[in-house]
């Protein structure tokens, strides 16, 4: 998440006092051989914490004359989650998913020449065994092919996710991915998520608090004092904060094709996950999946320091402090991740528990 100076220092400010008071992988199933019944296979690209439950979900897939249909692809996945379990059916079209969480499920099953099925809702209790709902799939119509979920519907749901997460339930914290394997924001999703961020009240709550921080301890002089020298703080701020925002979170982003997201690692020593969050400063995911420096994130933030010398003060404009701007802003940037990485996610009540980053 690109924080300008202004954001993580009121982040340190309004959150770090709270911190003292808080606390100072999924494993993938041996799959049975692929002409046998209920062979299992994960879907590509899908990680998941899911595969720690106890129950299990099992069923037969037919045609409607009632006849097995082998090979045929059965997906299994939950309103809201974040990916999908997927199976083959065996020889005889039975299929099985184990190591699941007690939710709400259904099912969608394909298979070629015949009409996708998609099962009404059922409920799965920890440690039950589930028979699914009947499958009975139809010759298809025409000989298009229906795809479930596209990867912008997937990684909007993914999105909506985020946009829950709270610290203590308060404070937004929507730039975070506990997903490692998270979907592709597109651009419009990239534009939408920064002034979803950017409106909450939190920010507003943030943004006067560093005003209040600033006109404490004389920052911008220039802008005077009392009323109108608050007035004045909290004005720049808010613009620092907005343009920082939407410059290194969608605009930059959507023009290099850069995820503007922090990713959680959460596995690993901590030395591992310490780098990894320092890292994420400089480099970031490309929309393709693979790691390149962070032009969106660091290009982002000098470009609103260098917009800032619009509406700061005479005597705090220039080159130098611009600059001075971006390496405060940056080293505000790798304390940030550092809390996502170690802190955060336990103080957020609103995390799925199959969310656990890097496998």
């Amino acid at each position: 998440m690109v924080c300008s100076k202004h954001y993580a220092t009121a982040f340190l400010i309004l959150v770090c006092p709270c911190l003292a008071l808080g606390q100072a992988l999924p494993q993938h199933g041996n799959a049975a051989l692929p002409d046998s019944p209920g062979f299992l296979r994960q879907a590509q690209g899908f990680e998941t914490g899911e595969a720690q439950g106890t129950a299990q979900v099992q069923g037969t897939v037919q045609d409607t004359q009632g006849n097995p249909i082998p090979g045929a692809t059965v997906v299994l996945t939950a309103p809201g989650k974040l990916g999908d379990h997927t199976a083959i059916a065996g020889s005889d079209g039975s299929f099985v998913f184990t190591g699941l969480p007690q939710g709400d499920f259904f099912l969608i099953v394909t298979a070629a020449g015949l009409a996708p099925y998609t099962s009404p809702e059922f409920a799965v209790r920890a440690g039950a065994t589930v028979q699914a709902p009947k499958i009975a799939l139809k010759l298809a119509t025409s000989s298009s092919v229906n795809v479930y979920a596209s990867s912008e519907q997937i990684a909007q749901a993914q999105i909506q996710e985020q946009q829950q997460q709270r610290v203590f339930g308060v404070f937004q914290n929507f730039y975070t991915s506990y997903i490692w394997k998270a979907a592709p924001m597109s651009t419009g999703q990239k534009y939408k998520l920064a002034l979803r961020t950017q409106s909450d009240p939190t920010t507003f709550l943030v943004v006067a608090g560093v005003a209040g921080a600033e006109q404490y301890n004389g920052t911008y002089p220039g802008y005077g004092s009392g009323i109108e020298g608050y007035g004045k703080r909290y004005g720049a701020a808010l613009a620092d904060a907005t343009t920082g925002r939407f410059i290194g979170s969608a605009i930059l982003p959507s023009l290099l094709h850069q995820d503007p997201r922090y990713f959680y690692q959460g596995a690993g020593g901590i030395r591992s996950r310490a780098w990894h969050a320092v890292a994420s400063a400089f480099i970031c995911r490309g929309d393709n999946g693979r790691l390149e420096p962070n032009y969106s994130h660091l290009l982002g933030n000098l470009a609103a320091g260098g917009i800032a010398n619009a509406y700061h003060p005479a005597s705090s404009r220039g080159v130098g402090l611009t600059f001075e701007t971006l390496g405060v802003t940056t080293a505000g940037n790798m304390v940030g991740n550092l809390f996502r990485e170690f802190l955060l996610r336990d103080l957020e009540p609103s995390v799925p528990r199959f969310a656990h980053g890097k496998p």
